[in-house]
């Protein structure tokens, strides 16, 4: 389906990130990857989509730094082809009250949340319109659609970014670019599971407690998202079928914006 196709996938060596870059692969995407990790990890991992028969290329752009992101986009319009799709996946964030809250953190959630979009968009839209082709997916979370306290970087950056996809959306209306943000609850990621590892050796409580515990006030479905899933619906935005779905946000939360 996307046979011919480049998609730069940010944040994407594990995660949501990395479920969507094998996803994309899987239908016949070159992928651009990007993200921190170690030498052998990202070996691992773009050996795994050159298993689809796709180019795949890594870049370890630092989102807080514009010139690296100039240099991300040039990279892989230099190995892979322009870019086709581009899905904002990397994220920071911090948990703190907001009279406590490092003003540090909050510039690099700031940075990597919502102005590395922006100059990654900036930077791809003006190709997307000249090839009437273009598929633009933000992670934005259910945080980009409710508040929740100690969450002051995360709620602002994503219901920022939500605002960021609906502008694109609208420009790219008469060109064939789509612009949507996937608002997930809690996926089942290596950072989820770490945390549910933590709670579970602090308080004793068995697995299923843990996990209980942990979905309180989330998702009524009790169950983590599978990240594939996420996945799934991405690639379904980047095709023709999609293709009037633009400036949504449309969530993947077993049922947490219902509740």
């Amino acid at each position: 389906m996307l046979h011919g196709r480049t998609a730069l996938v940010t944040g994407s060596l594990d995660g949501i990130g990395f479920a969507i870059a094998g996803a994309l692969a899987a239908q016949g995407a070159r992928v651009m990857l990007n993200g921190f990790g170690e030498a052998g990890l990202i070996a691992e991992r773009l050996a795994t989509l050159r298993e689809h028969g796709v180019a795949a290329e890594y870049h370890g752009a630092d989102l807080t730094k514009p010139a690296d992101i100039v240099d991300l986009v040039a990279a892989t319009e230099r190995s892979l082809g322009p870019v086709d799709i581009l899905v904002n996946n990397a994220v920071a964030r911090h948990w703190d009250s907001i009279e406590d809250y490092p003003p540090e953190k909050w510039e690099q959630a700031l940075a990597v949340n919502l102005t590395a979009p922006f100059h990654l968009m900036r930077l791809t839209m003006a190709g997307m319109k000249q090839r009437r082709y273009g598929r633009i997916i933000n992670l934005a979370s259910t945080y980009g659609l409710r508040g929740m306290a100690r969450r002051a970087d995360y709620c602002a950056t994503k219901h920022g970014l939500v605002g960021l996809t609906r502008v694109a959306a609208l420009e790219g209306l008469d060109f064939n670019v789509t612009a949507n943000a996937l608002c997930p609850g809690a996926v089942d990621t290596p950072n989820t599971r770490r945390t549910l590892a933590t709670r579970r050796a602090q308080s004793g409580a068995s697995e299923e407690e843990t996990m209980r515990a942990f979905m309180v006030g989330k998702q009524p479905s009790g169950r983590l998202v599978a990240p594939e899933r996420v996945a799934a619906l991405a690639v379904f935005l980047c095709g023709e079928a999609a293709a009037d779905i633009t400036g949504t946000p449309i969530a993947v939360d077993g049922g947490w914006l219902a509740s």
